[in-house]
């Protein structure tokens, strides 16, 4: 959700193509099993969709949502707002969270914790869930708890990606700037 973008964000046109669309082709490189955390009225037309427990909790609430509904050990979690992120670097990710055992692997770019591309262990869910419950709904302070795989920029650098792929759009400037960084 966003209210800076005047719309759902999800439903904004990059290269001709909803983000949720690029997104959702994107989370398929790495799995077939993929959901949409959100309203399923808005978005069961895009696929399978899982409606929060926690609503209006932020992104916590959505990865709690995410996870709930999953069948399988490792998850991967994107944010629609991420339209950069590669390919190669999702299937690096998951070979790294399967390489690391860790409940939580993510990455670290521009001296800010992912955890909106990250991929996270099932188990993740109850404890969101008792942070969600007693009203915390930040997600970083969790990964004291948890001791996370981190996945540092040098090493990202060493991969050959860029933090670039980080780069969200949470403003109508953003998408602009995406917009005209891709020659639409």
């Amino acid at each position: 959700k966003s209210s800076r973008m005047g719309s759902d964000k999800a439903f904004v046109q990059l290269g001709g193509e909803a983000i949720l669309a690029k997104a959702l082709k994107l989370a398929r490189v790495v799995t077939e099993e993929v959901r949409i955390v959100g309203d399923a009225g808005k978005f069961s037309a895009f696929g399978r969709v899982v409606e929060d427990v926690y609503r209006s909790q932020g992104p916590l609430g959505g990865i709690h949502a995410a996870l709930s509904g999953s069948s399988t050990e490792l998850n991967l979690i994107l944010a629609v707002d991420l339209p950069f992120v590669e390919a190669n670097f999702l299937q690096y990710l998951l070979s790294r969270a399967r390489e690391s055992g860790a409940m939580v692997t993510l990455p670290r770019a521009a001296q800010h914790l992912q955890p909106l591309c990250a991929i996270y262990q099932r188990a993740f869910a109850a404890v969101a869930e008792e942070s969600l419950r007693n009203g915390r709904n930040k997600i970083d302070s969790l990964f004291e708890r948890v001791r996370p795989c981190v996945i540092e920029e040098e090493e990202l650098m060493r991969g050959g990606f860029s933090s670039a792929i980080f780069r969200n759009l949470n403003t109508p400037d953003d998408l602009e700037k995406a917009r005209s960084s891709r020659a639409e």
